[in-house]
Parts: C-alpha cells; structure tokens; sequence
C-alpha cells in the first residue's frame, strides 16, 4: 500500500507582488497593484498628522495610568494604542515606531502580568516612540534609534525570565 504525503513545507513569499499575485491562486493585476501603490503614496502628506493623532492617544492612555493605576482598562487601552503604533509605524515612514510599539505590546501583552508592569519601563517605550519622531528617527538603522530599541527590547525579556 502506499503512503501518503501528509503535507508539505514551502517558503512563504516575502515581497508585497509575490504575496499577493505571485501564487498559484492567481495572480493580481500589475495594474492594480499599481494604482494601490500610487493610492498610499497620495496618502503620504497625511501621514505625519495621523501619526501624531496616534501618539496623543498613546499618551492619553499613558496619563489615564498615571491617574487611576494599571486596571484592566488602562492598561488594555494602552495596549490597543500601542497595538495600532505597532501595524502603523511602518507605513508611516518609522519601522521604528513599529519596533518599539511592538516591545511595549510585549511587555504588557499578559494579561497575568500587566498589574506588575513597571510604568518606569512604559514611560520609556512612550518617550522613545516620542524622540523618534522629533528627532526624525525613522529605522534602526540609525545609531541612535538602534540603540535605543535594543535596550528597550533587553529590558522587556529580562521581565520575562
């Protein structure tokens, strides 16, 4: 009798055209691909405004923390607020930002954890999200920004252990 492959490994796609039209499910219009590309470009001059937007209301959940102590809801709104930096940062011209929003989401993603979350640690994960764009801080590519995340990353798995 004879067996059967129970399944198969492949390599994910890593390109925006490879995972999107590069399968064999199909493949998107070039054109359309394109004209989206063209679409988030137009939206570019929008993006230091939104970017601002979304560090005030990090900020705010930082101050609500600050007044009434890590609850369930200051905490998750917190969250959420650093969860949206995380998926934006890169598309707003910071990967950075993106970077860093994710170690903070980290840090606090435990819900068993969260009452011990050290607002020192918070404090600097917001005033590096902060700094980045101030100083205009885009990757870690730059010394500065590359330093900083690493720390702030070290820091985060050392609660951990």
């Amino acid at each position: 009798m004879s067996q059967q492959n129970p399944g198969q490994m492949f390599q994910p796609a890593t390109g925006l055209r490879l995972k999107v039209g590069g399968s064999r499910l199909g493949t998107i219009d070039p054109a359309a691909i394109a004209k989206a590309e063209a679409a988030l470009k137009s939206l570019a001059g929008n993006f230091a405004q939104w970017l601002a937007d979304e560090i005030t209301k990090l900020e705010a959940a930082r101050q609500q923390i600050k007044e009434h102590g890590i609850t369930v809801e200051t905490v998750e709104t917190l969250y959420f607020r650093a969860h949206d930096l995380k998926g934006l940062g890169t598309t707003y011209g910071y990967p950075l930002i993106t970077r860093i929003a994710g170690s903070l989401c980290r840090m606090i993603d435990d819900k068993e954890k969260r009452a011990s979350t050290p607002l020192e640690l918070v404090d600097a994960h917001i005033d590096a999200i902060k700094a980045a764009v101030r100083d205009d801080i885009k990757s870690d590519e730059h010394p500065v920004g590359s330093v900083l995340v690493e720390e702030l990353e070290r820091r985060v798995r050392a609660m951990a252990t």
